[in-house]
């Protein structure tokens, strides 16, 4: 299999993302769809992913899929010279983790519009985005996860409200996928 970067993306976007469509992955890993199908059927054809059929298929990573993207992601961190950074990040993240459980139990126990808990959660955003601003100076792959969640909050606000829980581009989503990429990064069992 050809390493091209991209995907190596695709693989640990698929592993942190769960069982997805190629316009789901695309748009995590912030490329071009096109891109990403042919990189899943070249990563496919090398055993490292598979596509299950029906209504609730789609794109899923092997067992050989878990292990290669775990060899590639602790060379990327290494060959970066990043893991102290990123294990620092993790560790304000880990301090921002409950915050976030709490105002997602918050916005679905709200009984009125919501307003408060928006406010608090575009409090909480200052403080998560500098985590990972400094996520994306150690590894740039990072830097999606900064526009994901602005995106999330940003069209919760406009009144978009599935986007804080209930929509698989939510800011909880992303959220639990950037938990995933931390874990999956530093080699941290679940």
């Amino acid at each position: 299999m050809r390493a091209t970067g991209t995907d190596l993306l695709v693989l640990h976007t698929l592993r942190c993302v769960g069982v997805a469509g190629a316009a789901r992955l695309a748009e995590a890993a912030a490329l071009p769809e096109p891109d990403v199908e042919s990189e899943l059927i070249d990563l496919a054809v090398s055993g490292l992913v598979t596509h299950l059929p029906g209504e609730f298929g789609g794109w899923s990573i092997t067992d050989a899929g878990r292990a290669s993207d775990a060899a590639r992601v602790r060379g990327e961190l290494d060959a970066a010279g990043a893991r102290p950074r990123v294990a620092a990040a993790f560790d304000r993240f880990l301090v921002l983790n409950p915050e976030m459980l709490d105002l997602c139990t918050a916005w679905q126990l709200r009984t009125d519009d919501g307003a408060r808990v928006l406010d608090a959660l575009a409090d909480f955003h200052l403080r998560a985005d500098a985590v990972c601003a400094d996520l994306a100076a150690a590894l740039p792959r990072f830097r999606r996860y900064r526009d994901r969640l602005a995106r999330a909050l940003a069209r919760a606000r406009a009144g978009d409200v599935e986007y804080v829980t209930d929509d698989l581009a939510s800011y909880h989503t992303v959220w639990f996928q950037l938990h995933e990429d931390l874990l999956v990064t530093l080699g941290i069992p679940r």
